[in-house]
């Protein structure tokens, strides 16, 4: 039997998983590590603390498996996008600590850079955001002393936690990233799948920090340095939104799926041509392989499970996440009480900072049960919007949906989907969509599987949600999400 190794990178833990070549899980391997707040609005993580997790959990799911590294075809690594590391290339020790995709410390900075705004809209396919690698980089350099003169110098490197792990796992040997976590960082241009020397001058951002763009699925090193993992080569690399994607077989023009985590992130294939949106979505890379680029376009929505733990952790209406579908289906409906969970912000297709979390519609009457119902109304609400828009930008039909993430197992939530968005949603038996996604990458890349046909027999369906509501009150409940969302805009703006 022949086994493939995935490294999961997210944002609060590093995870293993050991898959066969029917995709099933074998052995996984889980550690958290800390998070570090020290200014508001700014987060961090230890580069080291999760390089040590990282492999740390790699050699513990090879145990459990009972496999050695002689065993292991390939391995894949899917990551959090858009956290920025940056180390001195001598030492291979980072220079600070890295800045989390979640970090806002570059908000004024994007505002200033607000003219340039369709320069990297157009070339990027993204919008000016703190959310985004570059100016993250851009600060560092400009902060954090003698930096700037040391990357000019050569002396250090940087990149997304792809690369940073890439680079500890080869012993300092590769600096590489693949396609789609470049394509997240403001600085590569999506038509040539290069960095874009424009984008570099704007952000004063030297070229020579900047890792090599590999494809998605090829082999970029092989581990050495490590006793247990020496030998295995690396051969996927993947952000993790666009490896769920991967995952979920979406190989084909118009495919989509949706995960469900702290926030949500619906992404459909638009195939090998840039797909450029009018309705605030993003254009990003979705993999290259062989040298061809296919790309998706991407829907960001902040808060959809974080919703559901605030009304564990700050309402105390129910004592575990899992107990809101319970608590939900305690009434028939929500009582026209909508729940929009703008606790940082809207994201796509808004793109509202100022917006806040708005509970509109209650009366005297209105219970826990009707605000359990109207989160995960929320929930599926927002990823309609998303829907709708990339509808839109494309013209695809979006008429059926695979999900994944946590969430994807509340049958009431799914069917609210499927209801509200009017199309079917497709549970997948496997739901480690993200980790399987790196597997596939790298078996793909040493002929473990020979091509994407034989993995999309693999993927097999757990649960269908068909709507059962018509296409009239689906639409009244949008228009009326609607209106709340504006109640919702701008709460926070201040002069």
């Amino acid at each position: 039997m022949t086994y493939l190794l995935a490294l999961d990178q997210g944002t609060t833990s590093s995870r293993a998983i050991v898959f066969d070549t029917d995709g099933a899980q074998v052995a996984v391997a889980q550690r958290e590590f800390q998070q570090h707040y020290p200014q508001p609005g700014w987060v961090e993580h230890d580069a080291n603390e999760i390089w040590a997790t990282q492999r740390d959990v790699a050699i513990e799911a090879l145990a459990k498996a009972g496999l050695k590294a002689a065993d292991i075809a390939a391995l894949g690594i899917v990551n959090q996008r858009e956290t920025l590391v940056v180390w001195d290339r001598a030492t291979g020790e980072p220079v600070c600590r890295a800045i989390v995709w979640q970090d806002r410390r570059t908000a004024a900075m994007c505002r200033q850079l607000k003219d340039a705004e369709p320069i990297f809209r157009t070339k990027t396919g993204l919008l000016l955001d703190p959310y985004f690698t570059g100016t993250k980089l851009a600060w560092l350099l400009d902060n954090e002393p003698g930096l700037r003169a040391r990357a000019e110098a050569g002396e250090l490197a940087a990149g997304t936690i792809d690369s940073w792990l890439v680079y500890k796992l080869t012993n300092g040997k590769q600096h590489v990233t693949d396609a789609s976590n470049a394509s997240r960082t403001l600085l590569l241009n999506l038509q040539t799948c290069e960095w874009d020397n424009e984008l570099l001058d704007i952000l004063r951002v030297p070229a020579a920090l900047l890792p090599a763009v590999v494809d998605s699925s090829g082999v970029c090193g092989e581990v050495s340095g490590v006793d247990e993992l020496n030998g295995i080569a690396i051969a996927g690399l993947a952000g993790d939104q666009q490896s769920a994607l991967f995952g979920q077989a979406c190989f084909g023009k118009g495919d989509a799926k949706n995960t469900y985590g702290t926030g949500s992130f619906l992404l459909v294939n638009t195939g090998t041509e840039v797909a450029a949106s009018h309705q605030k979505l993003l254009s990003t890379v979705g993999w290259r392989i062989g040298g061809v680029t296919e790309y998706a376009l991407e829907g960001s929505v902040f808060v959809t499970g974080a919703a559901v733990q605030w009304l564990r952790d700050g309402l105390g209406i129910i004592k575990q996440s899992a107990d809101v579908e319970a608590l939900a289906n305690q009434v028939p409906d929500t009582g026209d009480v909508y729940l929009v969970p703008a606790f940082a912000g809207l994201g796509a297709p808004h793109w509202d900072p100022d917006a806040r979390g708005t509970i509109v519609g209650m009366t005297r009457g209105t219970t826990a049960a009707h605000i359990a119902r109207a989160t995960l109304e929320g929930i599926a609400l927002q990823s309609v919007e998303l829907a709708e828009a990339m509808r839109a930008d494309t013209g695809l039909a979006i008429d059926e949906l695979r999900v994944d993430g946590g969430a994807a197992s509340n049958d009431t939530l799914m069917q609210m989907q499927a209801d509200l968005l009017q199309a079917k949603v497709i549970r997948p038996k496997v739901t480690e969509t993200t980790a399987l996604g790196a597997a596939y990458l790298a078996g793909l890349a040493v002929g473990v599987w020979p091509d994407r046909p034989t993995l999309a027999k693999q993927w097999a369906v757990d649960r269908e949600f068909e709507p059962q509501i018509s296409a009239d009150e689906a639409a009244a409940k949008r228009a009326r999400w609607g209106e709340a969302v504006e109640r919702a805009k701008g709460w926070a703006a201040d002069d």
